[in-house]
């Protein structure tokens, strides 16, 4: 494991990436929509020609996919897909999706020529489970993680936490990510300094011990999802009461108000592990 670098699988627009170079860490970054590489390149320019800031662009896909893959760029970039049943449920949404043709990253490779991150974020839809899977073949692993759990599918959460487990790590958090935008963070650098830093929005927050709350274990994180879940079952998107014109407004203004929920219900989530 490298100490002071931070994978951020799933660049965008460097919304990650700047917290996590204002805490001292060099970031790799890879980004699969050429406009998001190109305004990453731009907005980071200092940090890539000193070498703080990689970037690999490109489509992280299985290796049967072959050297190019498919990749759905969607109007709303941070639904872009590889996966073409994510990007018609998208489409049902009202953000439609345009095929374009990349090329192929096999983590695998990455992991052995750039080494295990201290730290490694992921959020690169469809292709989550592909990068903890690459892990399985490394000698070390990153001391946290941070993966977008799914809000449709709960065996594929079930699934992910328990590959989480198997890969070694033992202690849980799910964090509501429809809250991060605007909030605050007060920590340490990586020389000791302090930082303060305003999350902007499309981040995913803090991570590690940064994080607020106890953190769980397996059992304990299981139980949060059924909770979560059931939320999404009176709330989400294909929810009765989503789709209802007349119950639909009270009760997310009853919910908001006892949750102090902000923004859409009910949210997504992400899964912070920690060895």
């Amino acid at each position: 494991m490298i100490a002071d670098l931070i994978y951020d699988v799933g660049l965008h627009k460097g919304e990650d990436a700047a917290f996590y170079l204002k805490k001292g860490f060099k970031v790799l970054g890879i980004e699969a929509n050429p406009d998001l590489v190109q305004h990453c390149r731009s907005r980071f320019r200092n940090e890539v020609a000193n070498g703080r800031l990689r970037i690999i662009e490109g489509a992280i896909a299985a290796e049967s996919e072959g050297p190019a893959i498919t990749f759905y760029r969607n109007s709303d970039s941070v639904l872009s897909t590889i996966n073409k049943d994510r990007a018609e449920r998208s489409q049902k949404l009202g953000h439609k999706s345009e095929c374009i043709v990349l090329p192929r990253i096999d983590v695998l490779d990455v992991y052995r020529s750039c080494g295990v991150p201290y730290f490694l974020k992921i959020d690169v839809e469809g292709a989550d489970h592909l990068v903890l899977e690459g892990l399985k073949k490394q000698p070390n692993r990153p001391r946290y993680i941070s993966i977008e759990s799914d809000k449709v599918d709960f065996d594929e959460v079930e699934a992910q936490l328990g590959l989480l487990r198997d890969l070694g790590y033992r202690k849980f958090k799910a964090v509501q990510q429809q809250r991060i935008p605007g909030s605050q963070v007060k920590t340490k650098a990586l020389d000791g300094s302090s930082v303060a830093h305003v999350f902007e929005g499309g981040a995913s927050g803090p991570f590690g011990e940064d994080l607020g709350n106890d953190w769980l274990d397996f059992d304990g994180i299981v139980r949060r999802y059924r909770s979560i879940f059931r939320d999404y079952r009176y709330f989400g998107d294909d929810s009765l009461l989503a789709k209802s014109p007349v119950l639909a407004l009270p009760f997310k203004a009853v919910y908001k108000l006892c949750t102090g929920q902000r923004g859409s219900l009910p949210g997504w989530y992400d899964t912070h592990a920690g060895l």
